[in-house]
């Protein structure tokens, strides 16, 4: 690899990373993860830990499915196993999580209760690895791809979690209480994201 193809790949991986994280936020552009979205972002601590566990299984599944995939089941023509493999790495991962979130800080662990283990069928970050694919990002642009998603998704779920915070000492109509509300609010992040659309645009 040139000096200038290293830059430009640099390059690129930082227009992904910064749209990954705004302009293609992948829960509120793709709406990927809306599930444990709306379940958790009720207490701003939970959903912190939660954001950083999504943050570092996207980050990780990212680069090892990128190495699985183009390494292993690109050579030996196995591609149609590829969501197979994938899971199984993004399961893997949410296994290790658990079990330091269970040694370290038993209160989150108890906070974050059948969520945790749900990281595994999250298709946030399955839809992530998908797109790494699809998309045909080198390496270093698919790490950084992961990692940005993450960050977007953690941002997402954490305002989500702030506005509601303040929403429970607020009166709102009976009708819109709980996931109503929630859903509201995120149409109108979601809304607000698209705003940036133009700025920068990954592909």
């Amino acid at each position: 690899m040139t000096e200038q193809s290293f830059s430009a790949e640099l390059w690129q991986a930082l227009v992904v990373f910064v749209s990954a994280i705004f302009t293609q936020n992948i829960l509120l552009s793709y709406f990927l993860g809306l599930c444990s979205f709306v379940a958790v972002s009720k207490q701003l601590k939970t959903a912190m830990g939660l954001g950083a566990a999504v943050i570092f299984v996207m980050t990780c599944t990212c680069a090892i499915n990128w190495a699985v995939y183009y390494w292993i089941l690109v050579p030996f023509n196995l591609e149609f196993l590829r969501f197979i493999i994938f899971i199984i790495v993004i399961a893997a991962f949410v296994q290790f999580i658990e079990m330091v979130i269970d040694r370290y800080s038993p209160v989150l662990y108890q906070n974050l209760g059948i969520f945790l283990p749900l990281i595994t069928v999250n298709c946030a970050i399955l839809g992530a690895v998908l797109f790494m694919v699809i998309r045909e990002y080198t390496f270093i642009v698919s790490v950084t791809f992961g990692l940005g998603s993450g960050i977007g998704w953690f941002l997402a779920i954490m305002a989500m979690s702030g506005i509601r915070e303040r929403l429970a000492v607020e009166r709102i109509p009976r009708g819109l209480r709980g996931p109503g509300i929630t859903l509201f609010i995120a149409g109108l992040m979601a809304l607000a994201f698209i705003g940036f659309t133009g700025v920068l645009q990954g592909r």
